[in-house]
């Protein structure tokens, strides 16, 4: 899924992912059915330079990815990208099984016009077909989504002034659902049959994705992530923002950094993830998790995993997508390993290479 920008015999394509606080970039290239991560960078992005999903500053952010294509090496220049679940709009439409595919093309917008709060001509709408409807052997199920085009367009600039050209915009969950298979090895029986929880915990949001044999079934974003962390070191050590945030990646920090500022940080975690799985349990015929998969950049806060384990009583791991690929040389494999957890969005969109 995702709104193709350009049509063309397809190139190889970098997976670009923006978030609140970095751009990153990921290569991969695929050989017998396996891959390897031919590059890969992270640029920091300038405080404020996104907002809830929507990019304020493009020169900031074209600086980023221009920064990340020099560190990577990459001789790509075409990439997919994603807008943020939340400013995206699904339905699955319900349409007639005959009719041919510019009919349904033609269909799904009208019908997801319906759902929709905007003027068609202010958004993008892209549409996949699930299968034939369970009830309904005459209909099929079609998956549309849409934004507003200005989320789109301001992702297919910021890429464009940075030198790359957007060929595909997809959604951050579908994205992260994509690179679900990377890590099924880490998961019980593959994720068959299994209810997974992906906890994407970043700077500013925290994202539950939950999927049923690594489909996605429900997403809910709370505004709560590391960037809270960073501001409690900040007040407590009087260190500047960029102080906090080396030290808190460093672990560099006072003897009562624990417990007076970590183990609070790590207690609000908690109730967040399992009131957000009290919301999914609610609305599904679902009742229990059978697996919590830690991503993002607070995957790998000390203690965090366990203490998941511990409180709500579920196997919980953290994410590394990495795990069954080769790795190029000119890529440092530890450095890698250590941002793994947060490139599941930006795997996820590498993987539009080989679609």
């Amino acid at each position: 899924m995702g709104w193709p920008i350009f049509s063309r015999n397809k190139p190889k394509l970098l997976g670009v992912d923006i978030s609140s606080t970095s751009v990153k970039l990921l290569e991969l290239s695929q050989q017998g059915g396996h891959y390897r991560v031919e590059s890969y960078a992270v640029a920091p992005l300038f405080p404020d330079s996104q907002a809830e999903g929507d990019i304020k500053d493009i020169e900031a952010v074209s600086e980023a990815i221009k920064l990340v294509i020099a560190r990577s090496g990459t001789h790509l220049r075409h990439a997919a990208v994603a807008v943020s679940s939340s400013s995206v709009i699904t339905k699955v439409l319900e349409l007639d099984a005959a009719l041919e595919d510019h009919e349904t093309a033609v269909q799904a917008k009208l019908e997801a016009s319906r759902y929709i709060p905007y003027p068609m001509e202010e958004v993008s709408l892209d549409f996949e077909i699930l299968g034939v409807n369970e009830k309904n052997s005459e209909k099929v199920d079609v998956l549309a989504a849409a934004s507003r085009t200005e989320n789109v367009d301001i992702r297919v600039d910021a890429l464009k002034l940075g030198g790359v050209t957007a060929d595909v915009v997809d959604v951050e969950s579908y994205a992260m659902e994509r690179a679900c298979p990377l890590i099924a090895a880490q998961l019980p029986d593959r994720g068959v049959d299994k209810t997974i929880a992906i906890v994407d915990i970043g700077s500013v949001v925290t994202t539950i994705n939950v999927l049923h044999n690594l489909s996605t079934i429900y997403s809910r974003e709370e505004v709560f992530g590391g960037k809270q962390l960073t501001e409690s070191i900040q007040r407590r050590y009087g260190l500047t923002y960029e102080e906090a945030g080396l030290a808190k990646k460093q672990g560099a920090l006072a003897d009562d950094y624990v417990p007076e500022v970590l183990d609070p940080f790590r207690e609000a975690l908690i109730p967040l993830i399992r009131r957000s799985l009290q919301f999914f349990f609610s609305a599904s015929r679902y009742n229990e998790i059978d697996h919590i998969v830690l991503a993002g950049g607070g995957a790998f806060i000390p203690g965090l995993s366990d203490l998941v384990k511990e409180r709500l009583g579920t196997e919980c791991s953290i994410a590394n997508p990495f795990l069954d690929m080769s790795i190029s040389t000119r890529v440092d494999a530890l450095v890698l390993s250590a941002d793994a957890p947060s490139l599941m969005i930006c795997s996820g969109l590498a993987l539009r290479s080989f679609d």
